[in-house]
């Protein structure tokens, strides 16, 4: 084939096509490039096989052994054939079971040495194993690299596509990193890491590679993050004077936190600073306040005869946004209007037009509030709720609807410093630490499936009291997941269930994410009007609205979820005035699980409990789920790799200093990386 580089489509890599190509797509592979950065999730380590006698028992493991006889094949039924293959390693035998891989056993060679890796099952006088991979005894690598696959594609195919890639590429010498940074910080060549991440040499190699891929990953957020704000701080914010907020304290229903009232301090201290642009992330636990402090801003926005917008993930969550902050500022002569997908064409034509002529102090909406038709008269202040369900990209887009406009994100989603930086490495932090004094603390309980008519009989009990509920399951639908229904939880067959049985006479609905947006909304309108009382759900409603009245989460298959998700759900009950309860159900037996999960169950404290997700789980689980605002971080780990860390935003800083806009040549690649890596978390 012509030559080719790391730009190259994927589709022109010699055993790729057009066919294979779509399926790469599905992982986010479009060039040769982007596969060589697809690195393997874990390793089948060969550096130190098993004999037989020493495997141990019920784990998956390597065991070198020669091939001793084979068995004729055996027909079980029509479409199931199996081969039996006995094993030695000249001390003890081993049968292995092989099911309908015919062509494999054909290929083994009796008297040739192979690894077989597999699962052990031993008894005093039987070793035996099923299924397991064969390597020849000669691997060119002890680590034998295993990918995260879709359907379609196999570990043996990507393998062998990095193999030719690595092949094809071998006379490229382009390195993101510059050279005299490379030996600064003692990183290897980019070549040498791909070789070693996807094959490596031995344990040494692999942590070389690793290292330099780390770095790699942490200095490119940096760099791209800095370039972000450094778009913002090179412009001056538009102007605020400080003013008194007592009106606004004075029209609350209620007093405010300490908490609260420092960050918003904060906050009118940015926009009244006069040079550059506010630009803050405030987070801040469920329930904590933050709605209150960004009616505080806008408010303070204007009274210095600016706007405010405020866009937030779902219809039904800017609806509930659109009510309380009527509720909160119109008194204070304030006109608060809301845009969404649903409104009508001669809806929108109005609410723009008032918008536009500034007639509409504060709007808030959805992903509507986007479109170009949106303009405003005096833009000041951009509010994003729940950002990471934004990407970067989109927050800028709404603050380029004004002249650099103060700009705030509020997140309910709790992260260790070390994580948000890498979110959010482009905005100064405000936390709101601490809960309002009437709330009380949610009761949290784990129990096995054993306790589960107790559980649903008190969930019936508060039911009858006029309360609602919640409760949450991991699949859709068991048959369109190929999950085990028996095992795992599913919400369209437990919601059925449950209202034929045990909650027969009962209101209860159904919410999911295959639902239609409309679909979705009208069946929270109902919960939220209390037609329904019971609502199972999928983590759908981890981001919600406000139901006081609903005073119950059940949690089915908890040891699915993260800590931080868990939290997420949780918050959606203990609301109102009500003792609200929390109940984990899960038959799991993992000491480790069990631990984990009785987090939960100790704490209410949002920050506590995500630091502990990130040390039991790792960043790459952390939010349970793909965050469209955070950049797919490949191999980094924010709890392990701290150290990597400030070295790699130290070495930013430092690049940056020489040359802000990357425009030497020696960092003209780099610059290509940052862009191409800020893409991703666009949304």
């Amino acid at each position: 084939m012509a030559q080719v580089n790391y730009e190259t489509s994927i589709q022109y890599l010699k055993g790729v096509g057009e066919k294979r190509a779509a399926l790469y797509r599905k992982l986010g592979i479009q060039t040769i490039g982007d596969l060589l950065g697809y690195y393997p999730r874990t390793y089948l380590d060969f550096s130190h096989p098993y004999t037989i006698q020493e495997a141990p028992n019920g784990e998956t493991c390597a065991v070198r052994a020669i091939v001793l006889k084979k068995g004729n094949e055996q027909r079980i039924r029509r479409g199931l054939s199996v081969f039996k293959v006995v094993v030695t390693d000249q001390v003890t035998d081993m049968t292995i079971t092989f099911f309908n891989t015919k062509y494999l056993v054909d290929s083994l060679k009796i008297g040739e040495e192979y690894l077989f890796y597999g699962k052990i099952s031993a008894t005093l006088v039987r070793h035996e194993m099923a299924s397991p991979m064969v390597f020849p005894a000669r691997t060119d690598s002890l680590f034998s690299p295993v990918y995260s696959l879709t359907q379609g594609l196999s570990n043996k195919m990507i393998s062998q596509n990095v193999k030719t890639a690595l092949s094809l590429t071998a006379e490229e010498t382009q390195d993101a990193l510059p050279s005299p940074l490379r030996e600064r910080y003692q990183l290897c060549h980019r070549r040498f890491a791909w070789q070693n991440i996807h094959f490596p040499k031995d344990a040494a190699a692999l942590e070389v590679a690793r290292r330099r891929l780390i770095f790699e990953e942490l200095f490119l957020l940096a760099i791209g993050f800095s370039q972000v704000k450094s778009q913002t701080i090179s412009h001056r914010g538009v102007p605020m004077k400080p003013v008194s907020l007592s009106a606004y304290y004075q029209a609350l229903p209620y007093r405010l936190t300490g908490a609260q009232l420092r960050v918003i301090d904060e906050a009118c201290r940015d926009m009244a600073r006069g040079t550059t642009p506010m630009n803050r992330l405030i987070q801040g636990d469920v329930g904590s306040g933050k709605t209150a402090v960004a009616a505080a801003c806008a408010y303070f926005a204007f009274q210095n005869g600016c706007q405010s917008v405020l866009m937030a993930p779902t219809e039904i969550l800017a609806e509930q946004h659109y009510t309380t902050l009527s509720q909160l500022l119109e008194p204070l002569g304030m006109k608060i209007g809301i845009l969404t997908g649903s409104m009508t064409a001669k809806e929108k034509r109005h609410c723009l037009g008032q918008l536009s002529d500034g007639q509409i102090n504060f709007i808030v909406g959805t992903h509507a509030l986007l479109e170009d038709s949106v303009a405003f008269s005096r833009l000041g202040l951009v509010i994003t709720d729940e950002q990471h369900r934004f990407g970067v990209a989109q927050r800028i887009t709404l603050a380029q609807k004004g002249e650099n406009p103060h700009v705030m994100v509020m997140s309910a989603t709790p992260i260790p410093r070390t994580l948000a930086y890498i979110i959010y490495g482009d905005l100064d932090i405000s936390i709101i630490d601490e809960l309002p004094k009437n709330r009380l603390p949610i009761k949290t309980y784990l129990i096995s499936n054993d306790k589960l008519q107790r559980a649903y009989g008190f969930v019936r009990r508060h039911l009858d009291e006029g309360r609602q509920g919640y409760i949450v399951c991991p699949l859709v639908q068991a048959a369109q997941e190929g999950e085990d229904a028996q095992d795992l939880k599913a919400a369209v067959d437990y919601a059925q269930a449950l209202s034929e049985t045990v909650f027969q006479g009962y209101r209860v609905g159904c919410l999911h994410g295959k639902m239609k947006a409309s679909e979705k909304e009208s069946v929270m309108a109902r919960f939220q009007s209390g037609e329904i009382q019971l609502l199972v759900s999928t983590t759908v409603v981890e981001v919600g609205v406000d139901v006081p009245n609903a005073v119950i989460m059940m949690i089915e298959n908890a040891d699915r979820f993260g800590l931080s998700q868990l939290h997420q759900l949780r918050g959606r009950v203990g609301r109102g005035a009500h003792q609200s309860y929390c109940i984990l159900v899960s038959n799991t037996h993992n000491p480790q699980t069990i631990q984990r999960l009785k987090v939960i169950c100790s704490s209410n404290d949002g920050f506590k409990i995500s630091e502990q997700d990130l040390k039991l789980r790792g960043p790459g689980d952390f939010f349970g789920y793909r965050q469209h605002g955070l950049p797919a971080l490949k191999i980094a780990d924010m709890l392990t790799d701290v150290k990597l860390l400030d070295l790699a935003q130290g070495a930013a800083r430092e690049l940056l200093e020489g040359d802000p806009q990357l425009r030497r040549p020696e960092h003209q690649l780099l610059g290509t990386e940052v862009k191409k890596l800020l893409a991703t978390s666009a949304g």
